[in-house]
């Protein structure tokens, strides 16, 4: 196996507050340990485009605070092609890119795998979305952050909530996993979640709406995982039907969620995987995901770590149930 001389950096996918912290930590302990650092700039499309520059401790200096990335990202269409890998492998070897760490969700990592095994390429990932999806890692980089950022923006829902006695149904991301929408629920008090783990239950409204609403509440908040079938405007209109005396209205938090300073946990999640990437290298590791599991740093097979059946602990609805009286 050829010595690892070059290490590529790129953010694909989504955006997740704390991917700069990542960035800076490879960068950094790259260096530190003698590899040349090249940031690869939006994603696999920069890659198969040659958007790459070297990289320095001067380039990600300030940036651990910053939210967003400062190597951008874009969905790529092309990289899933033959032709599309091709090209982007064609600029690893024009590059002299020896491995290649990869900042993203379950696309990015999947794209990863895929691009390692095909060409021979050593590959890291690191675990960076806000939906937490991740086989492998308690938290990804992001997480954290974004279930602030939705606990802040319902305390203010709240208030109007209350005031007016409405029903809230407040939506929030997560694609096809609830980690955000029930645990957000939990830390702001919400009475009620409705996740895609709970989709077998015959009615996950109508057992809301006959534990509690109807008997003593005028007012409440209800957080909705997104869903293109069964949003928060899906059960927001099965209420104004079912139960026309209750005033409800709809938030969609959107891409409210994704931006915003990371907080300390994403930054120190940021800062080990990142160094824990250079260490994989360094140890002859290949195509897999660096997290964090019960405090140690891990090594996770890529095809572990983008398995959809990540644990949910059905714990947490028992403990929203009681807190919700």
């Amino acid at each position: 196996m050829a010595k690892i001389k070059t290490i590529g950096i790129m953010t694909s996918g989504g955006d997740a507050p704390g991917m700069n912290a990542a960035i800076r930590a490879v960068t950094r302990a790259g260096i530190s340990n003698g590899f040349n650092i090249k940031a690869i700039y939006r994603g696999y499309e920069g890659l198969i485009n040659g958007e790459i520059k070297p990289f320095t401790t001067e380039n990600v200096s300030g940036i651990i605070g910053m939210g967003g990335t400062i190597l951008k990202t874009a969905r790529s269409k092309e990289f899933p092609t033959d032709e599309g890998q091709q090209r982007a492998y064609e600029t690893l070897v024009k590059e002299g890119i020896d491995a290649l760490v990869v900042i993203g969700g379950n696309g990015s990592l999947t794209g990863a795998m895929e691009f390692a095994r095909k060409f021979d390429i050593c590959c890291i990932g690191l675990p960076g979305t806000i939906d937490n999806d991740l086989y492998g890692t308690d938290n990804t980089i992001g997480y954290d952050t974004t279930m602030n950022t939705i606990m802040e923006c319902v305390d203010r829902i709240r208030d109007t909530a209350q005031s007016h006695e409405r029903i809230f149904f407040v939506e929030v991301m997560g694609r096809d996993a609830g980690f955000l929408a029930q645990n957000s629920a939990i830390a702001c008090g919400a009475e009620a979640a409705i996740i895609p783990e709970e989709s077998t239950d015959v009615d996950q409204l109508a057992e809301f709406m006959k534990r509690g609403i109807r008997k003593s509440k005028k007012s409440c908040i209800v957080i909705v995982s997104e869903s293109p079938k069964c949003g928060a405007m899906y059960y927001a209109d099965r209420v104004k039907n079912e139960f026309p005396d209750y005033d409800v209205r709809v938030s969609i938090l959107g891409h409210l969620q994704r931006g915003g300073t990371p907080t300390a946990r994403d930054r120190i999640l940021a800062s080990r995987t990142g160094v824990g990437a250079i260490e994989a290298i360094m140890q002859g590791q290949r195509n897999i995901m660096v997290g964090v599991r019960n405090n140690e740093v891990v090594y996770v097979p890529l095809s572990e770590a983008i398995r959809s059946d990540k644990p949910f602990d059905k714990k947490l609805i028992k403990v929203l149930e009681e807190l919700s009286i």
